[in-house]
């Protein structure tokens, strides 16, 4: 590749382009008795006080039985001491990842707070009725979404989907009610590891982990950044 072919596919300087993180850290005596805790302290602070663009948005990353890895945003719909709750069509790449592997990473981005947090864990499907409570929540045409697209399977075109939204909702208008499909559902991704990232200067950043103890109690370990 010529330096002229080169300057066309990459127009930026990428090994230019930082950022220098906020001074204030990361402690241990700051930090919750929970890893659970301490994610609802920064979620409110990411959600309320820096209003960031959904801040329930997560990477979620899977692995197949071969190892193979796959990774694609999804929103976080609920969180407690039991686990990080989401939910997606079974037949999905990362549903079908999950029935033959069901270790998982999950990745909150807070760039503009310079903060990540990593979640680490197991990923077992949520109950019918918690399935059921939560799909009530959900907007009309979201409902019938969960039932227009065959999530992660190849189609021939934009219409197949169109076309099948329209008949669903001929067939249930607004204010009927949209029977649950049995194909989609919840996950909760029980943490083993739950890590807090904080941006510091010199990118010598501040990592806290959460680790479970045998006996269901967390231990805290700072990482080296």
């Amino acid at each position: 590749m010529t330096d002229q072919e080169a300057g066309e596919t990459a127009p930026f300087d990428l090994a230019a382009m930082r950022m220098h993180y906020r001074a204030e850290g990361l402690y241990e005596a700051d930090l919750a008795d929970t890893p659970v805790e301490q994610f609802a302290h920064w979620f409110q602070q990411a959600a309320a006080e820096a209003h960031l663009f959904e801040p329930n948005a997560m990477v979620v990353s899977t692995a197949d039985a071969q190892g193979r890895p796959s990774s694609r945003t999804v929103l976080l719909k609920a969180f407690d001491e039991q686990g990080f709750v989401f939910y997606t069509n079974y037949g999905s790449r990362k549903a079908r990842d999950l029935a033959e592997n069901p270790h998982v990473s999950l990745l909150f981005p807070w760039h503009p707070m310079a903060r990540q947090v990593i979640v680490q864990g197991t990923a077992h499907r949520t109950g019918r009725d918690e399935t059921a409570a939560y799909f009530r929540t959900r907007p009309h045409g979201s409902q019938l979404g969960a039932w227009a697209s065959a999530q992660s399977t190849v189609i021939a075109t934009r219409d197949i989907v169109d076309t099948q939204y329209a008949e669903l909702a001929a067939r249930y208008p607004e204010g009927e009610q949209v029977p649950v499909p049995p194909h989609w559902g919840g996950f909760r991704v029980v943490p083993h590891t739950v890590e807090f990232w904080q941006g510091r200067e010199n990118r010598l950043h501040d990592r806290l982990r959460y680790t479970t103890r045998p006996d269901g109690t967390w231990h805290v370990e700072r990482l080296s950044p």
